[in-house]
């Protein structure tokens, strides 16, 4: 067994990090503020990867992330990743995650529904945050009901969902309003 590996390269969004092992990537790191906060972050969540060169596998992921973040059109459906430890609800939404199109975006209900799990609303959006396999897995693709796209799982680093599909081309609705988050929306009032 050769164990946990991980390296750490450029795009055009920053420096990013991959780990992976025996099976396959098992987590890409986008761009903390420094580069030395995305090594801290790989090595908290995979303590026993050594800094190793990538092999074939993770190089095809790597270079079809750096496309990606930089505009490019690139099919990561062929990385293979090591689901270990993955609960089966999460590989079915990642699953359906890597199958949206680049520039199309799907609601949580949507894949709740696509899934056939149309009362899962709140579990697709507990996989969406907690998706390892950033870029690789398009998280960024799935949005809230309205099309707000700030969130981004704890290894988005410093980037938003809303930067990474601009990149793509696509341009969601801009962040809640302070009113909104806080203030139900009031029904209409009838005229008189």
């Amino acid at each position: 067994m050769a164990g946990r590996g991980y390296s750490i390269f450029d795009t055009g969004i920053g420096r990013c990090g991959i780990a992976w092992g025996d099976s396959g990537v098992v987590g890409v790191q986008l761009p903390e503020a420094r580069e030395i906060d995305t090594r801290r972050r790989l090595f908290q969540l995979y303590p026993d990867a050594r800094e190793l060169r990538s092999p074939e596998n993770v190089e095809i992921a790597i270079e079809g992330i750096v496309t990606l973040l930089r505009g490019g059109d690139s099919d990561l459906s062929d990385v293979a990743l090591d689901i270990t430890g993955i609960p089966a609800f999460n590989q079915r939404v990642y699953a359906f995650a890597r199958s949206i199109p680049r520039g199309e975006t799907r609601t949580y209900a949507e894949v709740a529904s696509a899934l056939r799990a149309s009362g899962a609303v709140y579990s697709v959006a507990q996989a969406i945050g907690r998706n390892p396999f950033m870029i690789i897995v398009p998280c960024h693709r799935v949005l809230e009901a309205g099309h707000y796209a700030d969130k981004i799982s704890p290894n988005g680093g410093a980037i938003s969902k809303r930067r990474l599909l601009s990149i793509e081309g696509n341009h969601p609705t801009a962040s809640k309003t302070l009113f909104e988050v806080l203030l139900p929306v009031a029904p209409p009032r009838p005229h008189n």
